[in-house]
């Protein structure tokens, strides 16, 4: 999943919900802007990587994305505009943005 939209717009908390999904603990789940890139082990492993702080096409290589999420597993991306090309055939992209107070509009379309 190739998740956009602004800051404070909700991406690790759809990640949060994505991880419950696959039976990972959502408590676990924090934002891994200095990280770049954590998993969660659950029926599936949740991937999740935040590209907020990623400075160049160098640096999207290095974490080796291309190569997730792999079998059993799922990729969600934040800030996944950053992509220089999204490596993954089939992916989805979600934004979400602030539709006044605490309510989020969420935009789902095919990434192809």
């Amino acid at each position: 999943m190739l998740l956009t939209g602004e800051l404070g717009a909700g991406k690790t908390a759809f990640v949060r919900g994505l991880a419950r999904g696959v039976g990972a603990d959502p408590e676990e789940v924090a934002s891994p802007t200095f990280v770049l890139l954590t998993s969660y082990a659950g029926r599936l492993t949740l991937h999740h990587a935040d590209l907020y702080r990623l400075h160049g096409d160098g640096d999207e290589r290095e974490l080796g994305l291309e190569e997730l999420p792999g079998p059993g597993g799922v990729l969600a991306v934040e800030w996944a505009e950053r992509l220089h090309r999204a490596p993954w055939p089939r992916s989805w992209r979600v934004h979400l943005a602030h539709a006044g107070g605490e309510l989020r509009r969420i935009t789902v379309q095919d990434a192809a």
